[in-house]
């Protein structure tokens, strides 16, 4: 049997399949086909992943995040700020607020970032830790946060060597208030940025 030099060329190549031709779509239907696939492939690069979901139900009802929110070694919130957050900071502190039950404290409890809520002997109040450079950068923490409260009822202390812990409760109401998250949400738009130790970057 003679050997014979021929050459395929790539499209008939391909089109040739276990001895059978597979015809092929016309060449401008190829082209079409391409510029569809390039176009996929940069709406994915533009997009990226979308990985994230919301909790469930059951994982709200379990406090899964009780164990980081206001973690002194955490330098990051968990929560993100909505205009929601920013809404109930602009709220004015109410006269005669009633007491809040824990079921609604931890619906409020979403209202403010980096708070976590304490139930004990002592009652339900919140309470927020932040970790500074040095004393001073805290008795300076310390001072703003006092600025933002503005004379609302609110226990800020400077705990050595380099912690700041604000608790708020309303005594009058022997628990927790809407005004304790509304003077939260307000600590929470303090500038800590420049108070706070600086990441380290490892090469």
């Amino acid at each position: 049997m003679a050997l014979t030099n021929h050459i395929l060329a790539p499209a008939a190549a391909a089109a040739c399949c276990f001895g059978r031709r597979v015809p092929l779509p016309p060449p401008h239907q190829l082209a079409v086909r391409r510029k569809q696939k390039s176009l996929v492939v940069a709406m994915a690069d533009l997009l990226g992943d979308f990985g994230a979901r919301d909790p469930f139900p059951e994982e709200i009802e379990s406090n899964f995040g009780e164990r980081v929110l206001g973690n002194v070694d955490t330098l990051h919130n968990i929560l993100i700020p909505t205009l929601s957050v920013l809404s109930i900071a602009r709220l004015p502190l109410e006269p005669n607020p009633a007491p809040v039950d824990a079921a609604d404290a931890r619906r409020l409890l979403h209202k403010v970032v980096g708070w976590r809520l304490l139930d004990d002997a002592d009652g339900m109040r919140l309470q927020c830790v932040w970790k500074v450079r040095d004393e001073a950068c805290g008795h300076e923490l310390v001072a703003r946060i006092n600025a933002a409260v503005d004379g609302a009822p609110a226990t800020v202390v400077f705990e050595a060597p380099n912690q700041v812990r604000a608790e708020l409760q309303t005594p009058s109401a022997g628990g927790l208030t809407v005004n304790d998250f509304i003077v939260a949400a307000r600590i929470d738009k303090v500038k800590t940025v420049d108070l706070i130790p600086k990441k380290r970057v490892w090469a």
